[in-house]
């Protein structure tokens, strides 16, 4: 009986193991082997060369420069001490620091750990010349990012970096490794995913160690999607020395389409730095310049806009009949409220609108804001967009702000008003919002979108159809009546931009914003607006930080304005 018993457990475990290996190698027995293949079969990667960045009439703005990269593969490594002294005195290194980043590094015996990128071509050749002294040491060759303009229009262009753990946890489903340069502003970041090239490597064998066994496969990496840019590069440098020295940022961008022409930032940088090794020092440098050149003031920086604000006050007066085209007020120089006085830049005496826009009247918009009322004057600036992002193709775009009484926790005073009716107070936008304001002016309410890219691989962007943009309905006479007044601005021997009635062959509106900033710092200065000629038409902003008078930024549109003219861009 016992005997019996014993036999029974003998055979159910052996019936046990006998359906067991049927199930793994009939019923699963291709699962398995694909498993089993996983296992042995290693891919080591080797990226695609970024693609390239261009400007409208085909010049390179981005590019790629071979670089050498010194690595080690493990599994190929005989004498440790012997190749760790080695490369401590070619790298002028310590040899127990470049063990230790190699032990942290290290992922799988064939896969080479770099421990020295872009290193010169010299020092890649003696190494080169000397590694098969020290089995395991390897010299790959990969790719750095070149600017060829340096520091100009480096805002929108961006940087890359080598991408973090965070991004490569992001990331890694699209092909990228710890190797891949990734973009870390700019169109580098926003476009990223197009400008990385497709990795390539080899497909290799290895045993149950890790250990490489044989080549399976090689596949060459394909080179990342080329970029052409809105953006022409002649009038990136004029704005780029125009700026030079100075705080702001000038945007330019085609009233037709949305499409910027020039964008510049400045203080600049230069995004070499980010790809050489050598300009560790210039890194620190931007990082720690109180000037912040390392921010896009144009989609970024956030500032009071001054007196161009009165342009949304003047449509919601006209739109509303709070006032008509011959309203006028008496400007002595000052507007008194209860014991403050709130001043203009000068005496005018009996303005209307258009006198009131040409001269920058403060007095004229302050009566005029009291009668719109707060809530009707941030109903229109928000129709603008001046509260939202414009939705450029690039990152980190500001939203804005704007403040009326309803959304404050303290009680809202008449002087809140007159502030909010000439652009201060709480009031802060970006010049990128002010010149698509201004597209909107010229088109009489079309929101144009700003796009800085062209073609992505040889492709058109396509552009939204005129018709089928965002459009602000008001009166024809509404924007007539502001554009006359715009038109004034220029035109009138009195006018604040009347500097720019020397330019002939197009017809310039424009308005002017003095803007006070923190105490005990100049005025920012603003002329933002639109030119149109037989040849295009633009919108254009130009914005000093701490710039002064507007005058200021006057000078500099004239300038551009005549550069672009000379270079047949307008």
């Amino acid at each position: 009986m016992r005997l019996n018993i014993i036999q029974s457990i003998i055979f159910f475990f052996l019936g046990l193991i006998l359906y067991s290996l049927v199930y793994m190698q009939i019923i699963h027995g291709n699962y398995y082997h694909l498993q089993s293949m996983n296992n042995r079969i290693r891919i080591v990667p080797t990226d695609g060369a970024r693609g390239r960045i261009l400007d409208r009439n085909g010049i390179i703005l981005a590019d790629n420069r071979i670089s050498y990269h010194v690595g080690i593969v493990p599994q190929d490594v005989e004498d440790k001490n012997a190749l760790f002294a080695y490369l401590g005195q070619v790298l002028d290194r310590p040899s127990n620091f470049l063990e230790s980043q190699f032990e942290r590094r290290r992922i799988a015996p064939f896969a080479p750990v770099i421990l020295s990128q872009a290193i010169s071509r010299e020092l890649a050749v003696k190494i080169e010349e000397e590694k098969f002294i020290y089995p395991g040491l390897v010299v790959q060759r990969g790719y750095e990012r070149y600017y060829p303009f340096n520091d100009s229009g480096s805002h929108i262009l961006g940087y890359v970096g080598k991408i973090d753990e965070d991004e490569l946890g992001d990331n890694h489903r699209y092909g990228y490794t710890p190797l891949s340069l990734v973009g870390k502003t700019g169109i580098e970041k926003w476009y990223d995913a197009f400008l990385q090239g497709e990795s390539g490597g080899r497909q290799i064998e290895v045993d149950s160690r890790g250990t490489q066994v044989r080549l399976l496969g090689l596949k060459d990496p394909l080179a990342g999607n080329d970029l052409v840019l809105t953006i022409d590069q002649r009038a990136q440098n004029a704005a780029q020395e125009f700026l030079r020295g100075r705080r702001g940022g000038i945007v330019v961008m085609d009233l037709a389409s949305g499409n910027l022409i020039s964008m510049v930032s400045s203080p600049s940088y230069d995004p070499n730095a980010f790809s050489d090794k050598s300009r560790g020092d210039d890194l620190v440098s931007y990082f720690n310049d109180s000037l912040t050149p390392l921010l896009n003031r144009t989609v970024s920086g956030l500032y009071p806009p001054g007196s161009v604000f009165k342009i949304p006050v003047a449509l919601a007066a006209i739109q509303l009949h709070k006032i008509t085209p011959s309203t006028t007020f008496e400007c002595p120089g000052y507007m008194m409220v209860g014991k403050r006085k709130f001043g203009c830049s000068h005496v005018h005496g009996v303005q209307d609108l258009e006198a009131a826009l040409a001269h920058s009247c403060n007095v004229y918009f302050f009566h005029t804001g009291l009668l719109v009322t707060p809530p009707i004057i941030g109903a229109f600036a928000k129709a603008f967009g001046l509260s939202r992002r414009t939705g450029i193709d690039l990152p980190f775009e500001a939203k804005g702000k704007i403040v009326t009484g309803a959304s404050t926790d303290r009680a809202w005073y008449a002087g809140d008003v007159l502030n909010l009716s000439i652009g201060q107070g709480y009031t802060l936008v970006t010049p990128l919002q002010l010149t698509v304001m201004m597209a909107a002016v010229a088109n009489n309410g079309v929101i144009l979108r700003p796009r800085v890219v062209k073609q992505v691989g040889g492709r058109e962007v396509p552009v939204m159809d005129f018709s089928k943009r965002p459009l602000i309905r008001l009166r024809d006479e509404t924007w007539q009546v502001v554009q006359k007044g715009l038109k004034a601005v220029v035109d009138d021997p009195e006018g604040t931009g009347h500097d720019l009635k020397e330019i002939s062959g197009m017809t310039i509106y424009g308005k002017t914003g003095t803007a006070q900033s923190v105490r005990s710092k100049p005025n920012h200065a603003w002329f933002v607006g639109y030119a149109k000629s037989s040849k295009a038409s633009i919108a254009f902003c130009v914005f000093l930080e701490y710039g002064g008078s507007s005058e200021n930024s006057v000078k500099i549109t004239r300038d551009l304005l005549l550069k672009l003219q000379s270079l047949q861009i307008i």
